[in-house]
């Protein structure tokens, strides 16, 4: 199943950010090279909302990345939201 994280991010996240950046990165590579990240990034203009997409059995998994992040740990997401998200075509469920 397909998971799409959304966190929303404090006023001056591109300046806040550069503390735990390092840190951040590491667990989105962690993730990343299990498999259960599929990618994620940054909207622009403006750049207030961060969308990461996640492939894996439940929203606990993505619960725990969110609970480790050092984003979240201090502060930087005013809030986040997890949706199960039906995949149509695309990765594994393009049409062979």
């Amino acid at each position: 199943m397909h998971f799409i994280l959304t966190y929303n991010t404090v006023d001056r996240f591109n300046d806040r950010k550069m503390r735990f950046r390092k840190e951040h990165l590491e667990l989105v590579r962690e993730y990343y090279d299990t498999g259960i990240l599929i990618m994620g990034g940054a909207l622009l203009e403006p750049n207030d909302v961060a969308v990461l997409i996640f492939k894996c059995e439940s929203p606990r998994e993505v619960e725990q990345f969110i609970t480790s992040d050092p984003y979240y740990k201090n502060g930087l997401i005013n809030s986040f939201d997890i949706r199960p998200w039906s995949v149509a075509i695309g990765g594994k469920s393009a049409p062979n």
